[in-house]
């Protein structure tokens, strides 16, 4: 092989085997998420009442700046930002798939990752992505309402559910947010355990989540759903149910990344 080939080869960018899922890959994803969870439930019990403390200062705060209505669009953030929350969690994954009996410590062992930028890149762009969904609910909650916003939860809530604008503004704020949701997801669910296991860059690791989404989209989506629907539950007790809901979707995250990307082809 000439000079020149072997350059050319080492500046190839890898390119990944995205594998076919099924409808099994979701279910057992989350049963492999519990049961590490189950393994180390003091340790991610720890991480995870980082979640519901966010989902009570939300509550406060959007009470106490009469900002009720940021309520469900703060609350849905956890959907496009919670991949990259998680992050230190697929770490905790990663180390227990190779043998090792980690603490609550080493999920902090990505801030010394090589490709943090890349990984601090896309955390940045999925942030953006939440500002857009705020305006846009804020510039929705507006036009419905006017600019006189509910002084407490009852009358919002009255808003929301008693009203014909407030339907109309769940069934639009609902479908802008499944777009959201959806670009989310895809951008994320594979690249960030992706940067963190085999150490490439943004692009390489977010075209090939696109490209395994793609593939997979039905089954994606159903993924993406039964997240969704876990997050609520967990939500509706008070948010503390969040302290178990998230570390478990983090470890399911992880080993449904596994189900999904396979070695590269180079």
């Amino acid at each position: 092989m000439s000079s020149t080939d072997h350059t050319l080869r080492l500046a190839r960018k890898p390119r990944f085997v995205t594998r076919r899922l099924r409808a099994s890959d979701i279910p057992r994803s989350m049963a492999e998420g519990w049961r590490d969870f189950w393994e180390m439930p003091s340790h991610l019990l720890f991480l995870g009442l980082l979640y519901p403390v966010a989902g009570v200062v939300i509550a406060l705060v959007t009470a106490g700046q009469n900002g009720f209505w940021l309520l469900f669009p703060l609350l849905s953030g956890f959907v496009l930002v919670g991949p990259f929350a998680a992050i230190g969690l697929y770490e905790i994954s990663r180390r227990r798939e190779r043998g090792e009996q980690p603490s609550w410590q080493d999920a902090f062992n990505v801030l010394r990752a090589r490709n943090l930028g890349a990984i601090l890149a896309l955390g940045a762009l999925l942030a953006v992505l939440f500002l857009a969904w705020l305006t846009i609910a804020h510039v929705l909650y507006v036009f419905f309402f006017g600019d006189m916003p509910a002084k407490t939860y009852g009358q919002f809530f009255t808003q929301i559910f008693e009203t014909q604008a407030g339907l109309r503004l769940i069934a639009v704020g609902n479908i802008i947010g499944f777009f959201f949701a959806v670009v989310a997801l895809s951008m994320s669910v594979f690249s960030f355990p992706m940067m963190l296991d085999r150490q490439v860059g943004l692009e390489v690791a977010l075209s090939t989540s696109l490209r395994a989404v793609k593939e997979n989209l039905i089954i994606v989506l159903l993924w993406g759903l039964c997240v969704a629907l876990l997050l609520l539950l967990g939500m509706l007790a008070a948010f503390m149910g969040l302290a178990i809901v998230m570390p478990v979707l983090a470890h399911a995250t992880w080993h449904f990344y596994r189900r999904a990307i396979g070695p590269p082809f180079v």
